[in-house]
């Protein structure tokens, strides 16, 4: 459910730069400027393609991240979205999965600025690894704007960098170099785009903060999908540089390929602004995952399955303090794996995390819940979810036993999770039993799942509730399935209208009888608004009623099928006007009529009203 105490929210302070810089910077890192050399030795000079499919890969499964986040802006990212859409079970798993990778990227980052600090200082690299991870918790605890500012002034730097490393080798690279281009074979070129997966891992992480992102509607996705095409067509050309000026014995056994390359085109100048970039692309994928992969036990937490100390929010700092330490004690502990198993194993669980993505986008769909309304849609649905879920499982699969086995482990550590802690909780609706109710065709209507989806539309796009809206929350909803005359509809309505209003219900039937009288309510051949004035002060109050088979009010108004009763004191003859207006707008919408048809239960029909685009006189919360 929402979040109804502000010291457990997050605060929305990232702009579209701040999306744009924490998402490249989360993706540049070890993965370029540490695994060109292992790559190439597996796909050989084709290794540039390798890098260029994994960034296609990553586009299709953050079509679906995208589509998510904008329909649900929440700290947690696939966690949050898997949950509603497939329970707490699978959500647990999700969520554990979607920690894992990003901790696991952000720990790669913070390996290869150990190994930079081991040769120019000397010292242990798994020492200065643990420093490095307590100061990059440090600057996240500080607070995600501070951070971001910090992001975006690295992540622009290392970019004038990198593209200048483009610009200046470009010229000087030799075609005899990729002769042949796939000396290991096609598969090898596939296997290498699996194992470099890794690099675009920044796409899950901003879904974990899309909660703290400014008009997420449009930040999101414009964005992600910028950082997407700038890093793909870094990766890519700079790979096709280095294999094309570097011989391929040095690219193959070389720990730092594109700084050692530098050197030999540009001189030690070059040598010094490729460290420099690469000391930056480490940082900032660091603080981006310390700050992206801490979001998921804070939505654990939120939903009862971690302990609630885990998700306080700092007064001060606005950042959740406990989570932030937390995730940076398991990066710590992932920096004791080897370098190509902590590669392969945070590219495995990315990959997974987007299968999720995939299957949330199609559950949801699918269950046709009114409330989910992303303002981004991902494009060629269903198709792109069903080959993204064939891609990234194939994916997986060909990247061997030992990536089933650490999966199996995930997932062994998520079941016990879920079963110690998690399972001693209330059984949420999600969105899975909205679709098997709507295959089955059963009376299954849980509104919990809408409520939540409605609040959050509310806080996304920013709407300040008026008196109108805080009636239409408590007010009595009606649907009818038989053919009425207004005469028969105006008896049905005045009993509960009556009771609630504790007025004899043949007062409240009379006085809606002698106002049709004086002309009729029905404003359009689809909409009917009865509105009396009723004895007292401080009383107004408004019922909703459908008819699917329509009311009879007069010759030109012979099949309403939506009514608004409006009833009210003559001290709330503003309240009444304002009420006629809100009503006015909502029914004028173009699919109105639709979507009104479409509700299949009386909450869908509050939430339509409640949800609907219109001026809002005043705030009331």
């Amino acid at each position: 459910m929402p979040d109804s105490d502000d010291k457990m929210k997050l605060e929305k302070n990232l702009t579209f730069i701040d999306v744009f810089s924490i998402a490249t910077g989360a993706m540049i890192s070890s993965g370029i400027f540490i695994l060109p050399g292992i790559a190439f030795g597996k796909a050989g000079p084709a290794v540039f393609l390798s890098y260029a499919l994994a960034g296609f890969m990553a586009t299709l499964g953050a079509l679906s991240v995208i589509e998510l986040s904008t329909a649900m802006p929440k700290a947690g990212g696939v966690y949050y979205y898997v949950t509603r859409s497939m329970g707490n079970y699978s959500g647990t798993v999700s969520g554990i999965f979607s920690w894992f990778a990003i901790s696991m990227k952000a720990a790669f980052a913070i390996f290869g600025m150990a190994a930079m600090m081991q040769l120019l200082i000397g010292g242990n690299a798994v020492t200065w690894g643990l420093v490095m991870t307590a100061l990059f918790v440090g600057i996240n605890i500080l607070g995600a704007g501070e951070a971001a500012k910090i992001e975006t002034l690295l992540v622009m730097f290392m970019l004038f960098i990198m593209f200048a490393y483009i610009f200046i080798g470009m010229p000087k690279v030799r075609v005899d170099n990729f002769a042949p281009m796939l000396p290991n074979g096609f598969n090898s070129l596939i296997v290498t785009s699996g194992f470099v997966f890794v690099s675009y891992g920044g796409i899950v992480g901003i879904a974990s903060v899309a909660e703290e992102v400014k008009n997420p509607t449009r930040n999101i996705p414009l964005g992600l999908i910028s950082a997407l095409v700038c890093v793909t067509l870094i990766y890519a050309l700079m790979l096709f540089v280095t294999v094309g000026t570097m011989t391929p014995d040095n690219l193959r056994t070389s720990v730092t390929p594109l700084a050692d390359n530098a050197r030999g085109f540009i001189g030690k100048p070059g040598y010094i602004a490729i460290s420099i970039a690469a000391a930056l692309a480490f940082i900032t994928t660091a603080i981006a995952g310390i700050m992206s992969a801490s979001r998921f036990p804070v939505a654990l937490s939120r939903d009862g399955l971690l302990p609630e100390v885990v998700s306080s929010i700092n007064v001060k700092t606005k950042t959740p303090i406990i989570s932030i330490i937390i995730t940076g004690g398991f990066i710590a502990m992932m920096l004791l794996l080897p370098i190509e198993t902590l590669a392969k194993s945070a590219s495995i669980v990315i990959m997974m995390t987007n299968f999720l993505a995939a299957g949330a986008v199609l559950i949801l769909r699918e269950s046709r819940i009114q409330n989910y309304r992303p303002t981004f849609s991902a494009p060629l649905y269903p198709w792109l979810q069903i080959f993204s879920l064939l891609l990234f499982s194939a994916f997986i699969v060909d990247l061997g036993f030992k990536t089933l086995l650490i999966i199996a482990g995930i997932m062994l550590l998520s079941t016990a999770a879920w079963f110690f802690y998690g399972r001693r909780q209330k059984s949420s609706d999600f969105a899975l039993l909205h679709l098997i109710a709507r295959i089955s065709n059963s009376s299954f209507h849980s509104p919990h799942l809408e409520t939540e989806l409605r609040h959050i539309i509310h806080e996304r796009d920013e709407v300040k509730l008026d008196e109108f809206d805080d009636v239409i929350k408590n007010c009595i909803v009606l649907d009818f399935n038989e053919k009425l005359e207004y005469t028969e509809l105006f008896h049905q309505v005045s009993i509960p209208l009556g009771d609630k209003m504790q007025i004899a219900p043949t007062v409240v039937e009379k006085l809606l009888f002698e106002r049709e009288q004086e002309s009729s309510t029905a404003i359009t051949p689809f909409v009917a608004i009865p509105h009396i004035i009723i004895e007292g002060s401080d009383e107004f109050h408004v019922l909703l009623a459908r008819c699917c088979p329509g009311v009879h009010f007069n010759d030109e108004s012979t099949d309403v099928k939506a009514l608004f009763v409006i009833a009210g004191s003559k001290d709330r003859r503003l309240s009444h006007l304002r009420a006629l207006s809100a009503i006015a707008q909502t029914a004028s919408g173009e699919e109105f009529e639709k979507t009104w048809m479409a509700a299949r239960s009386t909450s869908q029909l509050r939430d339509l009203i409640l949800l609907s685009p219109r001026r809002r006189h005043q705030s009331t919360s």
